[in-house]
């Protein structure tokens, strides 16, 4: 086993076996298993290099949000059920009114996922400027960059490694996950669907957000310039310097 490992490093104990018969061994399967995990025999596995996208320009305290719908973000976020039922949640927010347009629960995502919501979304919406995530399979796809090329959105990925460089929907994800998931003990998608949305609507139409002056994401989106008037970009609103940190983004 030691010899044919040596000169066939990528065989796996199934291969080895195969050729240890045709030297002449009278070997069982299960036992070349055993041998070959005891003599620490194991192929690892290759991994896949991941493509890398994004820099530091991309980041919030870099580039700031100046209008509604200027620069939306997205970000998973992950939970299970009670029966250990994976859950993830697709959440996108607007960085400027600090309002979450959605959260889709579902068990898994892929990139044609992530376009439908978006496709949603815009056609309710509009389309933002830029929209800006980190370097997760689902937003780096080709298929997905395309889309938003296609779709006249440019994309903004942050720096590999520095989740503070989406701060906005990090600071998200942690009201989310402080305010509603770790008190919720989920049954089913369909419940954890239901108690997500109905915390979602609360945050934008009913919690007071400190760096809105206390008024809620839906009412300040409400009070908000239209972004085709000619005083939207010359109009700053009071987040005109807003958070380089975390702890500046606000609760």
């Amino acid at each position: 086993m030691h010899r044919l490992a040596l000169h066939w490093y990528r065989y796996g104990y199934r291969r080895i076996t195969v050729l240890l018969r045709q030297e002449g061994w009278r070997v069982n399967l299960k036992r070349v298993h055993r041998l070959w995990k005891a003599e620490g025999l194991q192929i690892r596995k290759k991994q896949a290099k991941r493509k890398r996208l994004g820099n530091s320009q991309n980041a919030c305290h870099r580039h700031r949000p100046g209008h509604k719908d200027h620069v939306w973000s997205y970000d998973f976020l992950s939970d299970r059920t009670e029966k250990g039922g994976r859950l993830r949640m697709l959440n996108i927010v607007d960085e400027y009114t600090r309002e979450c347009l959605t959260i889709e629960v579902a068990r898994k995502f892929k990139s044609k996922d992530v376009i439908a919501v978006l496709e949603e979304l815009f056609a309710i919406r509009g389309r933002p400027s830029f929209i800006r995530s980190d370097n997760g399979p689902e937003f780096i796809s080709e298929a997905i960059r395309k889309w938003l090329k296609d779709s006249g959105v440019e994309t903004l990925f942050i720096e590999p490694g520095s989740p503070w460089g989406n701060g906005y929907i990090e600071s998200f994800n942690g009201k989310l996950r402080d305010e509603c998931l770790n008190g919720e003990l989920f049954l089913s998608l369909a419940e954890a669907r239901y108690i997500v949305e109905r915390w979602r609507l609360d945050y934008n139409h009913h919690r007071p957000h400190s760096r809105l002056g206390w008024q809620s994401p839906a009412a300040f989106a409400a009070t908000c310039v239209p972004t085709d008037s000619p005083t939207a970009h010359s109009s700053e609103h009071t987040q005109g310097n807003i958070g380089l940190t975390l702890t500046e983004l606000g609760t």
